[in-house]
């Protein structure tokens, strides 16, 4: 067993490399350009829904606890007719600085996590393929699956999950790498 203090390097290292390879990714590679949609008519839309007054939260609809209950008639048509959706709303503008440092706080615990689970299996020392293997794996885990299902029960857009898992393939790969690299010892 290593001792996760003896991995701050690769926690930091691994955390800058995922994010200079999401922004990459998100600015440069055109894989997401499709991903996100504009309205037909986004300032219409959005002007009229502002006049709704809509608390920051995340809504669907049809929603089964609008009042009449999932078995009312009026509830069913609403089912039956569509459209059906979602929409989050966001309190305050997004704060694009805010974002930024509030996405790498996530890659380092991922990366915390990463170096946990590494430094429970692999010893001081150990090659650089097997420490390659659990970091990426582990890093996958933390990427990839975590909002998988939530994207499944949510209906996101196959495509858009299908680019995201892409996108944590590559986050993985890029912290077992690092976590290899950088193994104490090795």
């Amino acid at each position: 067993m290593v001792s996760v203090s003896l991995l701050w390097l690769p926690i930091l290292v691994a955390s800058l490399g995922v994010f200079f390879l999401s922004s990459i990714i998100w600015m440069v590679l055109p894989h997401h350009k499709a991903d996100i949609r504009v309205l037909p008519d986004e300032a219409g839309f959005t002007e009229r829904l502002s006049q709704f007054n809509i608390p920051p939260g995340t809504y669907m609809w049809p929603n089964c606890g609008s009042g009449e209950g999932p078995n009312s008639p009026e509830f069913k048509q609403r089912v039956e007719s569509g459209p059906w959706g979602s929409l989050n709303v966001i309190g305050n503008a997004p704060s694009f600085a805010f974002n930024l440092v509030a996405v790498f706080a996530v890659y380092i615990v991922v990366s915390a996590l990463v170096a946990f689970l590494a430094s429970q299996s692999q010893p001081l020392g150990a090659p650089f393929g097997e420490v390659f293997l659990v970091a990426t794996v582990a890093a996958f885990l933390g990427y990839g699956m975590g909002g998988l299902p939530g994207a499944v029960f949510f209906s996101k857009p196959g495509r858009f999950v299908v680019t995201e898992l892409l996108d944590s393939v590559a986050y993985a790969l890029v912290t077992g790498a690092i976590f290899a690299w950088l193994w104490p010892g090795a």
